[in-house]
Formats: C-alpha cells, structure tokens, sequence
C-alpha cells in the first residue's frame, strides 16, 4: 500500500503534467515546442526509470518520507514541463493578438476602402443624374425643333455679319456641350461599373476579415484561458513543491533519530550473534573435548565435524522470483533525503507482499521474531562454512511460516514477504554474517 501511494503521487503529478494539451501553433513555433516536448518527454523517461531505484534506495526509510520525496521528485520534474508548456501557451496567445492587429488593420483599411469607393460611386452617380438630366432636356428642345429654330434664327435674324458669326459660333458650342455631355456620361457609367465590381471585391474582403477577427477573438479567448490554466497549475505545484519541502525538512530530525536506532540495532544484533557464536565455540570446544576423552578411554572412532555449508556459492535463491531480481546492493550509500552515508548491511531483492521466501540453506532457526527496524525477522544459523560462522536474516515479513529451535532444509518455506519494520515498500531484505559480521550476500548467492 505503501509502494502504492508513491507511485500514485508520481504518476497524478508528473504523467498528468506531460499530458495537458497546448493551443495549436504557428509551424515555426510549433517545430519549437516539439523540441521541447521531446526534451521534456525524454526528462521524464528519465526521471521514471530513476523512481526505481529511488524507492530501492529509500526502502528502509519511513513511507510518510518516502512519500513526500517521491512527490517531491516528481514535482520537481514536472514543474519544467508545466514551464515549458505555459512558455508554449502564453507565445500562442500572443500571436493571436498580434494576428488580431494585423487583421484589424487590414479591416480598418478596407472599410475605410469600401467608404471611400462608395463615396466616389455616389458623387459620379449624382453628376451621372445631372449630365443625363441636360442631355435630355437638350434632347427635349431638338425634338421640338428649339435648336434648329436657333440655327435658322442665326442666319435669317442677324443683323449684320458679325452677328451672324456671333450667333453662328453659338449654336455650335450647344451642339459640342451636347456631344461632350453624352461622352462624359458614358464615360462616367464604364468608371463606376469599374468601381461597382471593385466595391464588390471589397465589401468581400470585409466580409471575410470581419469573420476572421470573430474567429481570431475564440482562438485567442481560449488560448487565454489555456494561458491562465497553465499558469494557475504551475503556481499550484510550486506551492505543493514549497510544502512537500517542508514536510521533508520537518521530517528529517526524527528519521536521522530512527536511522540511529537502527544502526544501534544493528550493532546489537552483531553483538547477539557474536556472543551467539561464542557460546556455539564454547559448547563445541566442551563436546569435542569430552568426545576426545571418550575416544582414549573408550578408542571409540573420532567424533563428526561441526555442521557444515559447502559450495563456492552456498545460497539458492530465496524468493519466489525466477531468476531472482537483485532491487538493491549492500554497501555504502548517500541518502537521498537525508545526505549522509551509511551502510546498506543486505542485499534487498524482489519480493511482492505475501510471496513466499524461502531458506538460502540448511540450517537452524536461531529465531523467528519482530525485530524493531528489521521488522519480523528469521535469523537462520548455518553452521560453518569454509572455516567461518555463517548466518542469514531475513527481514521485514509479514508473517512467519518457522519458529525458533526449527531445523530448515534448503528451499523449505520460512515466511513471507512484508514491509514491515523500517521500510518503504515489501521486498526481502537479506542479511548475511560471517562470524557475525554482515558480508554481501550477492556472491554467495546461486
């Protein structure tokens, strides 16, 4: 459950970040945001194969830290992504606006087109009227024979030459207004057909710019709210990685006092197992010594071997894991919440909640019991192997299936797998002692 509720805040926090949707983009920013979404995606890969072995690393840490860190990690990766993407929403939102100018200046330009072209056709129009109006009037007088009377008039009427000249001249002008008039008005009627079917293209051009900036006005009220989305969830995870942080720092204290602890129940019970194997030593010698007296009285054969492990790799595999999957070293170590070094004293190897472990080898159970940090503990003693005391432990199980004085083959069924004790996830965390002391199980292990 434990394991659970990290992996459950890593995934709501850093996979639901990568997912939020972006605005679409203009081509050359969108081949932009596609670098950073590959760099970011490729971040995040990172950061997830790097959970693993975080949680390996924090497995003998309280689960409240283990949480808090966890969702601090993924925080803190997901915090670029929502950067990044806010970065994305805010250059969107600021190419529709400078698309709106844009659009409205061409709108404003051709409405103040369409306007002044309306104006022409009216004004010509009107001066259309008037020309149209004279022409025929000056039709009107020719059909009742007014300028042909004026031209008879010229010439029966005057007085003398000049007059007639005079009047002569004036009769000709009348005709070439009228002649004028006529070309003027057909002239006016081609410019203002012209003028019709360029006010047509406008009043389109209009049209379509006017639907444009409607369109323009969505696009840039949604990716305003994108932009604010964006902005109010990346506030939201500063403020979850500001208290995640504080949760860690105020947490720090009593898990460095619980990391003494045990280490302080490591040491005492290295100092059990010594003291252990002394009495074994002792009792031995006893044994030997009065089988030894026994022999001379009795010249009986001479007394076994204290019980044995062979092999260069004396260990099976203890898990229920075929083959088994090693999830952390033995060896020292910085603490990724805590930033100090200290031993891993075992190997931790895969083992889900409730699976079955099993003994490495033959041996006695020494005990079957809850050991503080350890959690419940089988402490197996397997005799000597090549010259030393050789003892396993097997820690954090959720229920034992040996007790104490037990006699164990190798293989045989000894518990399963927990997470109890100090720990942040179920695992087996197996502990070997060479004369008491721990020693890497790893390379005796088959």
């Amino acid at each position: 459950m434990k394991v659970t509720r990290v992996r459950a805040g890593l995934g709501a926090l850093a996979v639901g970040s990568m997912l939020m949707a972006l605005a679409p983009l203009a081509p050359a920013q969108a081949d932009e945001y596609d670098d950073r979404r590959s760099e970011n995606e490729s971040r995040q890969e990172a950061v997830d194969e790097a959970m693993s072995t975080l949680e390996e690393e924090l497995a003998h840490t309280d689960a409240a830290l283990v949480q808090a860190y966890a969702e601090l990690q993924a925080l803190d990766a997901a915090i670029p992504v929502a950067e990044a993407e806010l970065v994305a929403a805010e250059a969107e939102l600021a190419r529709l606006q400078l698309e709106a100018d844009l659009i409205a200046q061409r709108l404003e330009a051709a409405q103040a087109q369409e306007e002044n072209i309306t104006a022409q056709v009216d004004a010509d129009t009107d001066r259309a009227e008037d020309i149209r109006a004279a022409v025929g009037q000056m039709a009107r007088d020719a059909y009742k024979g007014d300028m042909a009377e004026s031209a008879l008039s010229a010439v029966l009427d005057a007085e003398s030459t000049d007059d007639f000249v005079r009047q002569s001249a004036l009769a000709d002008i009348a005709l070439r207004t009228q002649t004028q008039a006529l070309r003027d008005l057909e002239q006016l009627n081609g410019v203002n057909r012209n003028r019709e079917v360029r006010l047509t293209a406008v009043r389109e051009e209009v049209t379509t710019l006017k639907a444009e900036a409607d369109a323009n006005v969505v696009a840039a009220e949604a990716a305003r709210a994108d932009a604010e989305a964006k902005k109010v969830s990346l506030e939201q995870m500063r403020g979850e990685q500001a208290q995640k942080t504080a949760a860690i720092e105020s947490q720090k204290a009593a898990q460095q006092a619980r990391q003494a602890e045990l280490e302080a129940e490591q040491a005492t019970l290295e100092d059990e197992l010594v003291a252990i194997i002394q009495a074994q030593e002792e009792t031995r010698r006893q044994q030997q010594a009065a089988a030894a007296a026994s022999q001379r009285e009795q010249g009986s054969a001479a007394p076994s071997a204290a019980p044995s492990v062979a092999g260069r790799r004396p260990f099976t595999n203890p898990t229920s894991f075929t083959p088994w999957v090693r999830t952390s070293k033995y060896g020292m170590r910085l603490h990724p919440v805590l930033q100090y070094w200290r031993l891993h004293a075992g190997l931790d190897l895969r083992a889900y909640c409730g699976t079955p472990l099993y003994a490495a080898a033959s041996g006695t159970v020494q005990w079957a019991e809850s050991r503080g940090g350890f959690g419940n503990q089988v402490m197996i003693n397997h005799g000597y192997w090549n010259g030393s005391s050789l003892m396993t432990s097997y820690n954090h199980m959720t229920s034992f299936a040996v007790s104490g004085g037990q006699t164990v083959q190798q293989g045989q069924l000894i518990g399963y797998a927990g997470n109890t004790g100090l720990s942040g996830a179920c695992h087996l965390h197996l502990e070997t002692y060479l004369n008491g002391a721990t020693t890497d199980p790893e390379p005796m292990l088959n």
